[in-house]
């Protein structure tokens, strides 16, 4: 019996197996905040712009969680890999109250986001939300990024 475990780890032993796969753990957002910092002050009236740096291209949706606890989508955007200052192109966030804290996240994903679903309305668990937008768009690959800013 022992010889035969013997020649059975020998055997194995002999034998290699190759698994070969290419795990990338590079973040998607490597970079949110306004133009003027995480926790930069703006006046209502006043147009914000947010600095974004992806590490691989795909999906972008921008929500904005106001002091009153509404959410609401700025864009969905794709974007190639690199910096972007977003808004792109003529188009402009210009703020209006409810003045405070105003939190916005930034939203990856690899497939494009389901229209069906927004990040909109009036949440109690915000996750929960977030978590039906990435189970609705099927991406495999997503990642979230939140800043901050106070309008007054």
């Amino acid at each position: 019996m022992r010889l035969l475990w013997v020649l059975l780890v020998g055997l194995l032993s002999a034998c290699t197996i190759t698994l070969s796969y290419r795990l990338d753990l590079t973040p998607a957002i490597l970079r949110f905040e306004p133009d003027r910092g995480a926790g930069a002050s703006y006046f209502v009236g006043e147009e914000i712009r947010f600095l974004l740096t992806l590490g691989r291209p795909g999906w972008v949706s921008l929500a904005v969680i106001d002091p009153d606890g509404r959410a609401y989508e700025l864009d969905r955007l794709y974007l190639g890999r690199g910096t972007h200052v977003l808004p792109p192109r003529a188009y402009r966030y210009r703020l209006i109250p409810p003045r405070g804290l105003h939190r916005v996240r930034a939203v990856y994903t690899e497939a494009p986001p389901a229209d069906r679903v927004r990040l909109e309305g009036v949440f109690t668990d915000w996750d929960a939300r977030l978590r039906v937008y990435l189970e609705a768009s099927g991406a495999r690959g997503y990642g979230v990024a939140e800043t901050h800013f106070y309008l007054y």
